[in-house]
């Protein structure tokens, strides 16, 4: 889950309504059902995250899939930060997507709905949050094995949250991971550069990064650490 740097909101009317936040559930389902400015929202938090979905960090823009602005802390049980910037993000699946896929394969704020415990919920907007998870060849994630038991059980139930090893996610991932590991072996066997492959792969194009940021890095390990610190150390 790659780390989210949240700016200055600099969007008046999600400000103004920030100022008299909503007290109920109720609330806030109305006023943010009825906040207009959803459009420009959505632009910019697609470009604060390079395009990225934030949980499960497909390519918005490259996957067949809506998207909805997330609330990381529930609105209906953290009414107050309903309109709280720090608090949104873009995740993948509209409500549209509900509909037509198979109900194993939702994942991300659909999948974790009102359900959250802020002990154990492990925040894309925390700096480090890469750090607790491993993407195998297999497609899945898992918790880093160097983690403390007590991370263990906060990375695990993240991924059990927003359903990160959904069947959809699990054959994207695979399909992808095989596809790179085939480019890095041969690029290998051909004496060809893994920096110039790393680079195609970690560093932003058009403020867009490819689907699976992390588990590319960790595909590249220090070569890529070293790019991304040499050429975009904003990731």
């Amino acid at each position: 889950m790659r780390a989210i740097t949240k700016g200055s909101c600099g969007l008046y009317p999600l400000e103004k309504a920030n100022d008299t936040p909503p007290k109920t559930d109720q609330e806030a389902r109305s006023r943010w059902g009825s906040f207009s400015h959803k459009s420009a929202l959505n632009d910019l938090l697609m470009n604060e995250q390079y395009g990225l979905c934030a949980y499960s960090e497909i390519n918005l823009e490259h996957h067949h899939l809506g998207v909805h602005i997330e609330h990381i802390q529930p609105k209906s049980r953290f009414p107050k930060r309903t309109f709280d910037y720090q608090n949104l993000v873009l995740s993948a699946l509209a409500i549209s997507d509900l509909e037509t896929m198979d109900k194993a394969s939702i994942f991300g704020g659909h999948h974790k709905g009102s359900r959250f415990d802020p002990t154990l919920f492990i925040s894309c907007l925390i700096d480090n949050s890469a750090n607790y998870f491993t993407y195998l060849s297999n497609g899945y994630i898992e918790p880093k094995r160097t983690l403390s038991e007590r991370d263990k059980e906060k990375a695990q139930y993240t991924i059990n949250l927003l359903n990160l090893n959904s069947p959809y996610l699990l054959a994207e991932r695979r399909r992808w991971l095989d596809e790179l590991d085939t480019l890095i072996d041969e690029h290998i066997d051909q004496g060809l550069s893994i920096e110039d492959l790393a680079a195609i792969y970690l560093l932003p194009r058009n403020q867009r990064l490819d689907s699976f940021f992390t588990a590319n890095r960790q595909r590249f390990m220090k070569i890529g650490d070293q790019l991304i610190a040499q050429e975009a150390p904003e990731l």
